[in-house]
């Protein structure tokens, strides 16, 4: 019997399902592209010099931020449909090549424009990661068995933040920020490579192979062009055009593009293995819903951008007289083209299921509050007892996210035997507590012991609401449509990542803003001496300290309300005892 090409692979007797092994390289993947997004914070000033932006030109850092993040989340509903469609581990290759392509690009940037669209590559490859790893856990394993399984995959990817500064940090101290984007190369196609092993993808044409090497090698050395190699009298005239004046002969160019050309002649002619699934193309538009794509897209993209491109200092949300119209327009025409759509995109009526939903709503109040505790953590440190110490910043920050990933294992676990709305509802009111004891925290509270308790119990906290949400929304939805849900969830937590950074700081700046005003100017408190007056410095390091507060009680009242949403709304996904094995 002939399947029918809307049946999902992970239908049984579609296909055979990747093993743990298959599992294993796409959780890795899972680490090093959430590495890489903490590794580009902490190099981004290195970065901006480096492709000729000054660091008194910081703005235009936005682009470099922001085209990972509208990358990351903008495609994410398309890659989990095609994650539907033609299985996990075909989406995985294809999203990590991409985000090969994309470090490859950002590694050898001269200017701004280069470097922009090579992190918006990485950001598309590395978001499809995360539901397609998500929805092979959730073909492998049923639903009374995934918990820890999810739990795991949601560490490894919170332990990226651990790992990614210091993985940046040891890099930057041997090399300079193109060594990052060079070393990401790496990872991307070895990875890729091991996808194609271990996840039981058909084995691609070796000609195809042959070709694609050279013309991947030509590329890379015609953008990167070393010195060591350029300089060269004899390899140097790789680079030199046989005619003058025709850049199009320079021999680079042409080993490169010769075989490209012959490799897409010989994905046309041969598909069964082909390289690039080019045959299938026009069958694969119709059933991914072009349409709805890009709806989506521009709906997310200008959501995305709206928040990422904002200056808290003045605005909440960047074009919002635009970008915001756009954006719900965009989204209301989804709606009605969706009801109406053969195959859509998105699987609006598999979220009708409160847990389903109500993960996603979870999700956006857990990324409201987490985003408080990546920002601001780091600054009350470095405003109180390591003033301009952005390293002893961090290990303060890193005191929290250690505990993420051991919560995450914990709350898989406890799913088990708990009901995961119960696990959820209570990291998250840790959480909260947690937040709404730092707003008590004063210039030397984190000297003491106590701090660090309160710390891990936050990172404790949101750990454990990682894997029971994840684990509610795959067990109430049906498998033909795990990898679009779960794209749905990483596009909930990064929107109200988003959002809660913007709203939180505008509120607490305009508190600032007033605790400023109030203190009065230095030429009143102190007439004798007004360039140097300690009442000045201190009420204004109580202003300081009023504005974090300020985000903490935010993001303890976001937090808050994600414990309520868990307990009210994840329905379903309860643990099956006795039955529920390792």
């Amino acid at each position: 019997m002939s399947r029918s090409p809307h049946r999902p692979p992970a239908e049984p007797g579609a296909r055979a399902v990747p093993g743990v092994a298959a599992i294993v390289v796409a959780t890795l993947a899972v680490l090093v592209t959430a590495a890489d997004t903490y590794v580009v914070v902490l190099a981004l000033p290195d970065i901006l010099t480096g492709v000729g932006v000054g660091l008194d030109e910081l703005q235009k850092a936005t682009p470099i931020v922001g085209g990972f993040l509208l990358g990351y989340t903008a495609t994410l509903p398309l890659l989990g449909r095609l994650a539907d469609l033609r299985g996990r581990a075909p989406v995985l290759v294809g999203c990590l090549l991409l985000f090969a392509l994309g470090s490859l690009l950002t590694a050898t940037a001269a200017t701004l424009g280069p470097a922009v669209a090579g992190r918006g590559l990485q950001g598309i490859g590395a978001g499809g990661l995360v539901p397609a790893t998500l929805a092979l856990v959730a073909d492998r394993w049923p639903p009374e068995r995934r918990a820890v399984p999810l739990g795991v995959v949601g560490a490894v990817q919170e332990a990226g933040a651990v790992l990614g500064p210091l993985a940046g940090a040891a890099v930057l101290a041997v090399a300079d920020w193109r060594a990052i984007f060079w070393l990401n190369l790496l990872l991307g196609v070895a990875l890729a490579v091991g996808v194609v092993v271990t996840g039981r993808v058909r084995r691609p044409d070796p000609l195809g192979l042959g070709l694609a090497a050279p013309a991947a090698v030509a590329l890379g050395l015609l953008l990167a062009e070393p010195p060591l190699l350029a300089e060269d009298v004899t390899l140097g005239l790789l680079w030199v055009p046989l005619l003058d004046g025709a850049a199009w002969t320079e021999p680079l160019l042409l080993l490169a593009v010769v075989p490209a050309v012959l490799l897409v002649a010989r994905s046309l002619a041969r598909p069964a293995g082909a390289v690039l699934p080019l045959r299938g193309l026009g069958r694969l538009a119709r059933e991914v819903d072009v349409v709805g794509s890009l709806l989506a897209v521009v709906s997310l993209g200008a959501l995305v951008w709206a928040f990422a491109a904002a200056d808290p200092e003045r605005q909440v949300v960047a074009h919002g007289w635009l970008l915001l119209p756009l954006a719900a327009v965009a989204a209301a025409l989804f709606v009605l083209h969706e009801r109406r759509a053969e195959e859509p995109v998105l699987p609006l009526a598999a979220l009708r299921p409160v847990g389903a939903w109500g993960a996603l709503v979870v999700n956006l109040f857990v990324g409201a509050a987490l985003v408080a505790a990546l920002v601001d953590v780091p600054l009350f440190a470095r405003a109180t007892t390591t003033p301009g110490d952005q390293l002893g910043a961090a290990m303060v920050l890193l005191r929290l996210l250690v505990a993420v990933p051991v919560g995450a294992v914990a709350g898989g676990w406890l799913c088990r035997v708990v009901a995961p709305r119960v696990v959820a509802g209570a990291g998250m009111a840790v959480a909260a507590a947690a937040f709404a004891a730092m707003t008590g925290w004063d210039e030397r509270s984190l000297d003491g012991a106590w701090s660090t308790v309160v710390l891990v119990a936050a990172g404790l906290g949101f750990g454990l609401a990682i894997a029971p949400v994840n684990a509610v929304l795959l067990a109430v939805t049906p498998p033909r449509v795990h990898g679009s849900a779960s794209s749905l969830a990483v596009v909930a937590r990064t929107v109200g990542m988003l959002a809660g950074l913007s709203l939180l700081t505008a509120v607490a700046l305009r508190r600032f803003t007033a605790e400023v005003a109030a203190i009065g100017s230095p030429v009143e408190l102190c007439p004798a001496n007004p360039a140097d007056c300690p009442a000045y410095d201190a009420a204004t390091e109580v202003a300081v300290l009023a504005q974090l507060h300020t985000v903490f009680a935010g993001a303890a009242v976001a937090a808050a309300l994600a414990a309520v949403a868990a307990l009210v709304l994840l329905r379903g996904g309860a643990p099956v005892r006795g039955s529920a094995r390792a």
